[in-house]
């Protein structure tokens, strides 16, 4: 318990967050676009009508697709860049501004992106052109820029890890320049504006010293930044997509909630840059489970336990005063993926008495999804949705347009509500004793 909650607590971690909550509202507005392309997949009768409509202005329409989710970890750097930035003028008091961050991060990601190399004994970036089998190009890298299908492949989901990284040594290098006062300090009658503009100078040419020796030093081991963070970071999204991984995934988030600690924030907020990317791979056909909201659309419906179902239970089938009154306050949010008055007013949390289902029902329907989608029965996640989406359609609209995936999602708050029954009953005759009791003492 105490080392998780440090752990939420780091600045970064916040950061990242927030970044991550900020960026899902430019995913959803690329998935919407998404959706037009994959619409005719999900019901053959509408690929006719689709061949003179959409397909003749798509790559019109999916330029929002690219400018959101294809340029996603830039996305992810102004936000992290931002918020550590504010978290550090805030509460440490470094009279830093919050855009001069974002400016001297986003000059940090341009320099590392390129990649460089020695050609004829003399440092220049890359040219690589190479064609498939098919005599369509498999890679380029033109100038330097690695190229992918909507531009600087950097700037797509493959860099969302190094922009976290960029952030915050671009940041740091600033804030800890501005505390130590080494900076160009001007004149009282120079505009405001003009003298924060130069305190970032030295801490730009700074970073921009740093970034050469970052460069430098890859280029000596014949690879580069991005390559190189790449290798932890692939293996933590291999471990996310196996089975075992996802179940962990969900003991976690509800062992914690179980003791107070809100759960999803803290496991799934260091997730959201791989529910992202995983996106992209599901766009090109793969099949990666944590993807998008899969989360709220598959396996937390109702809110963190799964506990939809157990909310209709308790306003149908409670004895109890207690649960009936939770029940009645809750039912209408639980459609929508909110469940704190269960959490805090049934309660879960700190009661044994609903830890074993509240712990088990979401491991289950995570079991139900994984399978159903590696097994293919139903297609990967592919379009950002809100998360308070209601159950069934946000995972008919996650798939795009797929019913078999709504009907999956119903299945498992089925599955869940079963498990949560008998403890649910056990739970309201104990609540009807103490409430009985309670009457007979008065």
């Amino acid at each position: 318990m105490g080392p998780m909650t440090k752990l939420s607590q780091f600045r970064m971690i916040r950061s990242i967050t927030q970044a991550g909550m900020t960026s899902i509202s430019f995913t959803i507005v690329g998935s919407m676009f998404l959706i037009l392309n994959v619409l005719p997949q999900a019901f053959p009768d509408l690929q006719g009508i689709w061949a003179v409509s959409f397909d003749q202005i798509t790559e019109l329409y999916m330029l929002a697709n690219h400018a959101t989710i294809g340029c996603i970890a830039v996305y992810f750097l102004i936000g992290t860049a931002f918020e550590y930035s504010r978290i550090l003028s805030e509460e440490d008091g470094i009279d830093i501004k919050p855009l001069n961050g974002v400016l001297i991060a986003i000059m940090a990601m341009f320099m590392l992106a390129p990649q460089v190399g020695f050609v004829d004994g003399v440092i220049s970036r890359i040219t690589s052109i190479v064609a498939g089998e098919d005599g369509a190009w498999s890679s380029v890298v033109y100038n330097g820029w690695e190229l992918g299908g909507d531009g600087p492949a950097n700037f797509g989901a493959t860099g969302i890890f190094c922009a976290f990284i960029i952030a915050w040594f671009a940041v740091r290098i600033y804030a800890t320049c501005v505390d130590k006062k080494i900076v160009i300090k001007l004149p009282e009658v120079v505009p405001d504006g003009v003298a924060r503009s130069f305190t970032a100078l030295v801490p730009g040419f700074l970073v921009a010293i740093v970034c050469m020796l970052i460069q430098t030093v890859f280029m000596m081991f014949g690879t580069n930044f991005y390559d190189f963070i790449a290798i932890p970071f692939g293996f933590v999204v291999n471990i996310v997509g196996t089975y075992p991984g996802i179940l962990l995934i969900y003991f976690l988030i509800h062992a914690l909630w179980l003791v107070g600690i809100h759960g999803a924030t803290i496991v799934t907020s260091s997730l959201t840059a791989i529910a992202i990317a995983n996106l992209v791979v599901n766009a090109d056909g793969g099949a990666a489970v944590w993807a998008g909201e899969y989360n709220n659309a598959f396996v937390i419906i109702g809110g963190s336990g799964c506990t939809l179902g157990l909310s209709i239970l308790m306003v149908t089938m409670a004895k109890s005063e207690q649960l009936k009154a939770i029940g009645k306050a809750e039912i209408v949010p639980a459609f929508f993926n909110i469940n704190e008055p269960l959490l805090f007013g049934l309660p879960i949390v700190y009661n044994p008495a609903l830890a074993v289902p509240f712990v088990l029902a979401p491991m289950a329907a995570a079991t139900i999804s994984y399978f159903a989608i590696t097994l293919g029965i139903i297609p990967s996640v592919l379009v950002q949705v809100p998360w308070p989406t209601p159950v069934g359609i946000g995972a008919m609209i996650s798939t795009g347009g797929s019913l078999v995936a709504a009907a999956v999602a119903v299945l498992d708050v089925v599955v869940a509500t079963l498990i949560y029954f008998p403890f649910f009953k056990r739970y309201d005759k104990q609540l009807c004793e103490e409430e009985a009791a309670a009457k007979a003492a008065e």
